[in-house]
């Protein structure tokens, strides 16, 4: 509480301090008690850890959720989810944690870190790229097999690097591929990034001669650098994303909100004109 030191009535500082009127001292309390709960009008924050193929969309969704919100601030932390969810077991803060997969949630769960599996707000798929200058003539999935080309990927740890080798076991268990298709392609490996973002620069630099990633990965922007090439549905896989509240949560209420707005219409919007698939 602040202190008052009160004049004379002929404005000469008083030799004295007066205790200020009681009705005074108890406004100051209250104004006081206020402003510690966060009653005194400023911003408040909701943290959301996210994987780092949502930072496109969950940018727009920020700005739509905060435009209704009036002093409301939502801040990010993107990573691949294993880092994510490692920084939130060894004491980072967030209220919000979103992954691209349900077993990081799930081991996120069993460690205390989230106190649900949350909801499914979106579903993503695969895709592989190269460079727009193709050094390594990749044309199909079967040239990932090529002797001497320069794959990269997700680590294994990180969902999109587990659903790449997924795909690729896929493709090695249809006869009309190569035999050894998967080892094969797997052998021609030569980096291992920590998240999916760190794959599209790998190919975007030419450090590559092809990667996978996520379907939304590859913006108008990108499109500039590399290309697409689709894997079909049979080999394919749907990475689903869930998010749920962490168990420090500072604002619980505020996150549930914000769940709320990515399972609205208006949040799926965003999240389909970002090319993820929609769950509503």
């Amino acid at each position: 509480m602040p202190s008052f030191e009160w004049s004379s009535p002929g404005g000469r500082a008083s030799e004295r301090r007066v205790r200020p009127p009681a009705w005074l001292a108890l406004a100051c309390v209250v104004a006081a008690l206020t402003a510690s709960c966060g009653g005194g009008g400023g911003p408040r924050n909701v943290t959301v850890f996210a994987a780092a193929s949502l930072t496109g969309a969950f940018g727009d969704a920020a700005h739509a959720f905060e435009s209704t919100h009036s002093g409301v601030n939502v801040r990010f932390s993107f990573a691949g989810s294993p880092t994510l969810r490692t920084q939130l077991e060894q004491g980072a803060r967030a209220d919000l944690l979103a992954t691209a997969d349900e077993q990081n949630m799930q081991a996120a769960l069993q460690q205390g870190i989230v106190r649900d599996t949350g909801a499914t707000f979106a579903k993503n798929r695969l895709a592989i790229i190269r460079p727009n200058s193709n050094p390594g003539a990749v044309s199909t999935p079967r040239d990932l097999a090529r002797s001497g080309l320069r794959l990269v990927l997700a680590a294994s740890e990180v969902p999109v690097g587990r659903y790449a080798r997924e795909s690729l076991a896929r493709m090695a268990a249809d006869p009309s591929f190569p035999a050894g298709f998967s080892d094969r392609a797997l052998a021609n490996v030569v980096s291992e990034e920590p998240n999916v973002k760190a794959v599209l620069a790998a190919v975007q630099l030419g450090e590559a001669d092809a990667g996978i990633v996520y379907a939304t990965d590859l913006t108008p922007e990108i499109a500039r650098d590399v290309t697409a090439i689709d894997i079909p549905d049979a080999y394919n896989v749907v990475a689903r994303y869930p998010i749920a509240i962490t168990t420090g949560a500072a604002e619980p209420e505020l996150a549930q909100e914000y769940i709320d707005f990515l399972l609205s219409d208006e949040g799926q919007a965003i999240l389909k004109h970002y090319g993820f698939i929609g769950v509503k």
